[in-house]
């Protein structure tokens, strides 16, 4: 292989899939990157066999060929290089990198011995603009439970109808669901790991263009002509969380989000060893309450406008501020639907297809 390739593009794409390297004693070869030449472009891949990614990059080849090498010095490398162009060559699995400043040699591993990353060659089932797929990922990503104890929660559930797709997760303290609608092709249900979703986020935060999302067997890819993610899909059902969404409320508040959320930040402070704050919705406001007896307490009270009877409910004000940031309005509104139900985050724009849930706490 001998390739001449613009540094900025290399760096890029060499970021783009390090962090899907396995740290794997038992497998080194997971450790690598492979860097091969692929119909006039520059291919560099990553995989630890749940997920595996390919970013393309333009190239001028002068000899095709591939090499595995390893991840972290290969990127350390490339990210501290200042010259514009690289001379990547190979020859007896050791990649020759040159540049006007630097002569650079790293000892890689046969190329053969790297896992194939498969490909859904079929069509498409939805084709998302990157931003609104990102938008939608980060909606639910922090809903999704940790725990690995109930494994079909560990992820994102996905569901896509021929006029929409939404997204949904929860961690069963709090429930995030974001929806588009769009023209897809097919009815599909599958639950995303959460590793992928937050591959997801940090990929579409540096692209700007439509995604092609393909469903397989147990397996989910997303698509465009400078990368493609591959990933496993979770196995099992994903409860039917339609069941706790109230259908209706008994009260509901409409305040300004930046206000809220500055000053749930500051009654934060001082919450107990639960992350609770009490809110006190009253007819033009919001009392925020919270005490520890190791730090202090605090009162602070927020302009908002009640429809219905006042209410009191104390929530995580940790949930809380993980609701509000991701209700892209300057209001959002507040819906009580009962002592002991969830209280129900939504942004005050209509057109926006959001619904945050919070279960509250004890008082």
């Amino acid at each position: 292989m001998r390739v001449t390739v613009n540094q900025k593009n290399l760096k890029r794409a060499l970021g783009m899939v390090e962090k899907i390297v396995s740290r794997n004693p038992s497998l080194p070869i997971l450790n690598n990157v492979l860097i091969k030449t692929d119909n006039g472009r520059l291919r560099i891949s990553s995989t630890n066999l749940e997920v595996g990614i390919n970013c393309m990059i333009g190239a001028k080849i002068d000899e095709v060929g591939e090499i595995a090498i390893p991840a972290r010095v290969s990127s350390d490398f490339i990210n501290n290089v200042s010259d514009e162009k690289i001379t990547l060559y190979t020859k007896n699995n050791i990649l020759f990198i040159n540049s006007e400043k630097y002569k650079t040699q790293i000892l890689g591993f046969d190329p053969k011995d790297f896992p194939i990353i498969p490909k859904l060659k079929i069509e498409p089932v939805a084709v998302i603009p990157s931003k609104v797929l990102k938008n939608m990922f980060y909606a639910v990503a922090d809903a999704i439970a940790l725990s690995e104890t109930r494994p079909e929660l560990a992820g994102v559930y996905a569901d896509f109808s021929s006029k929409k797709i939404t997204f949904a997760a929860t961690d069963s303290f709090r429930l995030s669901e974001v929806g588009l609608n769009a023209k897809n092709s097919g009815q599909y249900s599958v639950i995303i790991p959460r590793n992928t979703v937050m591959e997801m986020i940090r990929i579409t935060n540096d692209i700007d263009m439509d995604v092609e999302v393909k469903i397989g067997d147990n397996q989910i890819s997303f698509y465009n002509n400078d990368f493609e993610l591959i990933s496993r899909l979770i196995e099992g059902s994903y409860p039917d969380y339609k069941k706790v969404m109230p259908s209706k409320f008994l009260s509901r508040l409409l305040v300004q989000k930046g206000d809220l959320e500055k000053d749930i930040r500051l009654a934060g402070l001082f919450s107990s060893n639960i992350s609770d704050v009490k809110l006190v919705c009253s007819k033009d406001s919001i009392l925020l309450k919270s005490k520890n007896s190791d730090k202090g307490e605090i009162e602070t009270t927020v302009p908002a406008v009640l429809k219905n009877d006042p209410f009191e409910v104390s929530v995580n004000y940790r949930y809380f501020l993980d609701g509000l940031k991701i209700i892209n309005s300057d209001k959002v509104v507040l819906e009580f639907t009962g002592n002991g139900n969830p209280l129900i985050l939504k942004p005050y724009d209509d057109k926006i297809d959001l619904t945050y849930l919070i279960m509250p706490l004890r008082s």
